[in-house]
């Protein structure tokens, strides 16, 4: 039934219209023409008599004939001449055809009020149906014992309510109507609950008005509460996929999309991977299923689980050039060197294929590629190929930003990738315009420039950017701050307060972890471990480089009940040993850390600069030491230094000379922290 059309239509063909009741007929042409010389008592008479009606039956008929008609303010006017409320009162259950003509004038009162924009009227008008029904079956309409048609009416109503509250401005009253018609035995049919159960759905999610958990006494006892919006939207999208899976409903494509919406707002979608597989096959092409699935996948960091998914679906047989996956196939790979050179295969197809309606997505083609393209540079072993690949990685992301000129990610990335390539002036540019445009509301943005302000060694400068940026952030949020502020203090030669503010830190993560308390999922623990471990580890290598030995122990004792395992802190201990003159523990030391993190390149160039002073035999072995660190950190300027003094040693002056020039010039731009670690 549309929405304009009534319950219980009189009865019409092309040539005629006729009221029908009591088993007796008679034509609208009469009644139409007293109606139109506005005779409405005439009009009533005439129904009264001809078919042995009531007032309140026979002025629903007119306004139904008017309403039919289109004459919807000469509908309103004949149904405000009945008592309404009135004729409620006097309703028996056991009178369903008089119960269902008295409700249909209502109803009919309801959609006129509507027409018009009288919504809170027509609201209310819309409740009085729904007490109506409550008082005609106090124990809830019976499946089969209901008159079809006042059923249909009821229905109608039903769904109707709650919009027309929303329409009037009334969302908590929308959000009581919605809980009251799903929580009643109004005898709905599946659809027409399911249409319900989707719009709460919806206007949960979308309303920006907090719900609160229902009433008590709408809860069943152990049954499960929904704490917020969110939650409540959730149970709902999944009892109507649940209805889908079974058959009951027929399958709605826009509840599978507010539902993928709604679990990666509190990052679920495992649960919606499990909704997926569930689906019966043809509902969705397979690649489209693969598709979801991989989002889902990456969703929670299981990429590997992912890009198995979008090589199936994005092989030659099946559909190669899928825009959506090759995005984020391209996306997943640009996270990981050692998938980069595939994503680099990918975005380059998806910059390829942006074309027509989809040509608006090429800048984010071309930020993967030069996303890939950077990540490809870093496990490169040639130094052109390195160069090569940066290049490419900076040209890309320059067209990306020809096409989305305000996206703050493709700035941020343009003056991280600068900041790396000791390209200060640009990379400061981009660090600027990425606060200017993110209002100072990102951390990393103040991280950033922070760090490039450092590595121009304007250090004074750089430690007002962290206060201003502390002044911007949460309390909990402060640790990486507080870190880079420590290392700034120390490149001032301040220790002492370099050593307050750890101790800061220190305080702050720890009362995070009591504020939280026993309540805190595994992950958010284990974050806070890491976090822990951060500051022991710092103030481990603070107090290292002031030769306060005893503290130094303490402090890495400490960091181990945070993280057993550290390559971190087996290389402190290690410069422990080498300041001590304690050389084989200190390549020992080294070498370990190096077995537990083969990329972390301080070992390596210990390694190296240890095995350097050990004698000639040892220098080749050095020198190979020292270049694979310079592979993994090309612009570490302690394994150009060691390297350049390798090569001095072994007669190689020229290339010592290049070495130590390449060290030189690195000092001078060094930051107090790895513009790596923002990234």
């Amino acid at each position: 039934m549309a929405d304009d059309e009534t319950p219980s239509q009189t009865q019409e063909s092309s040539t005629a219209r006729e009221f029908s009741a009591n088993g007796t007929s008679m034509s609208t042409t009469d009644v139409e023409a007293k109606l139109d010389k506005g005779n409405i008592g005439e009009a009533e008479s005439s129904l009264r008599e001809r078919l042995s009606l009531n007032s309140e039956e026979a002025r629903t008929l007119l306004g139904r004939l008017e309403y039919q008609r289109g004459n919807v303010e000469a509908a309103l006017r004949v149904l405000d001449g009945i008592d309404l409320q009135a004729a409620i009162q006097k309703l028996q259950p056991s009178s369903q055809q008089a119960a269902r003509l008295v409700l249909e004038g209502v109803y009919l009162k309801v959609k006129s009020l509507q027409k018009l924009g009288k919504f809170a009227e027509a609201a209310q008008d819309c409740t009085n149906i729904l007490d109506a029904v409550g008082r005609i079956f106090p124990q809830g309409i019976p499946d089969a014992q209901v008159e079809s048609k006042l059923q249909e009416m009821i229905s109608k109503a039903v769904e109707l309510l709650p919009e027309l509250l929303k329409q009037a401005g009334k969302y908590q009253e929308a959000m009581a109507a919605y809980r009251r018609v799903l929580l009643n035995p109004w005898n709905l049919d599946n659809d027409c609950c399911g249409r319900i159960q989707k719009a709460f759905a919806v206007f949960l999610l979308h309303s920006g008005l907090e719900a609160g958990p229902p009433s008590l006494g709408a809860q069943a006892d152990g049954a499960y509460v929904p704490k917020n919006n969110l939650e409540e939207a959730i149970l709902l999208l999944l009892v109507l996929m649940r209805k889908i899976h079974h058959g009951d409903i027929q399958w709605d494509p826009s509840v599978l999309d507010h539902l993928m919406y709604a679990l990666s707002l509190c990052s679920q979608t495992p649960v919606l991977s499990k909704q997926l597989e569930e689906l019966k096959p043809g509902v969705f092409h397979r690649t489209e299923r693969w598709n979801l699935l991989a989002l889902c996948c990456s969703g929670v960091g299981q990429n590997k689980a992912a890009m198995n998914l979008l090589r199936k679906s994005l092989h030659i047989n099946e559909r190669p050039n899928d825009l959506t996956a090759l995005l984020l196939a391209a996306k997943i790979c640009s996270e990981d060197s050692q998938l980069a050179a595939e994503g680099v295969g990918y975005a380059q197809r998806a910059v390829d294929n942006a074309k027509g309606v989809d040509e608006h997505l090429k800048g984010v083609g071309l930020r993967m590629l030069g996303l890939c393209l950077g990540k490809q540079a870093k496990v490169s072993s040639s130094d052109f190929e390195r160069s090569r690949l940066q290049n490419e990685a900076l040209k890309s992301l320059d067209s990306a930003l020809s096409f989305e000129q305000d996206n703050p990610d493709i700035i941020f990335e343009l003056g991280a990738h600068y900041a790396e390539q000791r390209n200060l002036n640009a990379a400061l540019r981009f660090a600027k315009k990425y606060i200017d445009i993110t209002g100072g509301s990102v951390m990393k943005g103040w991280r950033l420039l922070a760090l490039i302000l450092s590595a121009q060694q304007r250090f004074a400068e750089a430690e007002v950017v962290i206060d201003a940026a502390l002044d911007e952030t949460g309390k909990w949020e402060q640790g990486p701050l507080l870190r880079l502020k420590a290392k700034l203090k120390v490149s001032q030669s301040r220790p002492m307060e370099a050593i307050e503010t750890y101790r800061y830190l220190l305080a702050l993560v720890q009362a995070q972890r009591k504020s939280f308390g026993p309540m805190k999922i595994d992950s958010q623990v284990e974050d806070d471990k890491v976090k822990e471990f951060e500051v022991w580890y710092g103030l481990a290598a603070l107090y290292s480089s002031l030769s306060h030995w005893k503290d130094v122990e303490v402090c890495v004792k400490k960091a181990r009940e945070m993280k057993q395992y550290s390559a971190e802190l087996v290389h402190t201990e290690g410069f422990m040993h080498q300041e001590r003159g304690e050389i084989q523990e200190a390549l020992a030391s080294y070498i370990n850390a190096s077995l537990l993190d083969p990329f972390y390149v301080p070992s390596k160039v210990w390694i190296g600069a240890l095995l350097s002073k050990l004698g000639s035999n040892s220098l080749p072995v050095a020198r190979t030491l020292l270049s694979d660190a310079l592979r993994i950190e090309p612009t570490n300027r302690k394994a150009w230094y060691h390297l350049g003094m390798v090569h001095k040693d072994d007669g190689r002056l020229a290339d010592a000379i290049d070495c130590l020039q390449a060290a030189s010039m690195l000092e001078e731009s060094d930051p107090v922290e790895n513009f790596r670690s923002i990234l």
